[in-house]
């Protein structure tokens, strides 16, 4: 995955209304097309996470004791913009609209070389 700062920096956060009539691109049936879209906001949310995770495992410092927490203000910077990002969902409604990512069947003729 890019690094996520530059693939949302022009997205808008809020949810807004979208027209159902353009999610019919590629499928003629709109559960199918809100399907693939829900699991490409789940792996966009996964690289999300493991992206998040892997910044702040810089700052770890590994304690004796509970009672010695440390704060660190670029820990907080990093953990406050990972929460501004939009919803995976709107990353991943735009990602399709804009025809960044492709789809396919796992069990149909087609694919499966018969």
């Amino acid at each position: 995955m890019t690094d996520i700062k530059s693939k949302v920096q022009s997205l808008e956060p809020n949810i807004r209304a979208r027209d159902v009539k353009k999610f019919l691109t590629e499928s003629k049936n709109i559960y199918e097309t809100l399907a693939v879209i829900t699991k490409r906001a789940n792996q966009i949310s996964v690289d999300i996470k493991h992206e998040l995770h892997t910044k702040l495992d810089e700052f770890s410092v590994s304690t004796d004791t509970i009672e010695e927490i440390h704060e660190n203000k670029e820990q907080i910077e990093i953990s406050k913009f990972y929460e501004r990002l939009p919803n995976p969902v709107i990353i991943a409604i735009e990602e399709f609209m804009n025809e960044e990512f492709t789809f396919r069947y796992k069990n149909t003729p087609e694919n499966s070389g018969e």
